[in-house]
């Protein structure tokens, strides 16, 4: 079954009366529980696919569904209710906030739910532990490498169980050897945790790791 399926997509942005087409009559479908690498050269579309199918950006044509709900229908703040609880980010710059803890920043998200404060407690420290964090809990991330504040932006992108995860070259930042451990992670995340991943890299390393491969070039899947 699919959980995201993108139908004859188009995006293009305005400059005066320029039209200026960044994504052209593009369709696929995401099987849940897969794993997908989006990759091609810079300015190819990628970010710009990512930011539509996770309901941050809109189309100029076409639809996408996710999990049964078609998100270039809803409004602003249903889109926004929607994202919350529907899509887990992980960005190339990390995006923590450095005058938060870990666990704290982990726990923003979750402010947002129902949950008592012991089921948020409960929440973060399960990921923490998922992402092989329990024993940093309490620092900053001026405190941790480069590749443990990933990690941390993983658990914060997760904590809420979201049905897509979208990656946006997440290992963009990092050495070689934490770029492996962030690749090692997600690939934990997707075979037993069974999240359904959507990355966009143009490392060839990274890509492998995804069990499909689209790619992209000037606006179009080749």
């Amino acid at each position: 079954m699919s959980i995201v399926s993108v139908q004859n997509i188009s995006k293009s942005y305005w400059r005066d009366s320029l039209e200026i087409p960044v994504l052209s009559n593009i369709s696929f479908e995401v099987p849940e529980g897969e794993f997908v690498g989006l990759m091609g050269p810079s300015g190819s579309g990628k970010t710009t696919l990512l930011n539509l199918i996770a309901g941050i950006d809109r189309p100029t044509k076409g639809s996408i569904i996710v999990a049964n709900t078609d998100v270039t229908k809803l409004g602003e703040s249903q889109l926004a209710k929607w994202r919350s609880s529907n899509v887990g980010f992980v960005f190339q710059f990390y995006n923590l906030l450095p005058v938060l803890t870990a666990f704290e920043n982990v726990e923003l998200p979750l402010l947002l739910t129902k949950l008592s404060k012991k089921e948020r407690k409960e929440h973060v420290e399960f990921v923490l532990k998922v992402v092989g964090l329990a024993d940093r809990i309490h620092h900053y991330p001026k405190q941790l490498s480069g590749g443990q504040e990933q990690r941390v932006a993983i658990a914060r992108a997760i904590v809420t169980d979201p049905t897509i995860l979208i990656a946006d070259e997440p290992t963009g930042d990092l050495d070689k050897t934490s770029a492996l451990e962030i690749l090692n992670l997600l690939q934990t995340l997707n075979s037993e945790f069974k999240k359904t991943i959507i990355m966009v890299t143009h490392d060839p390393r990274a890509a492998e790791r995804a069990h499909i491969i689209k790619q992209l070039d000037k606006g179009e899947l080749t």
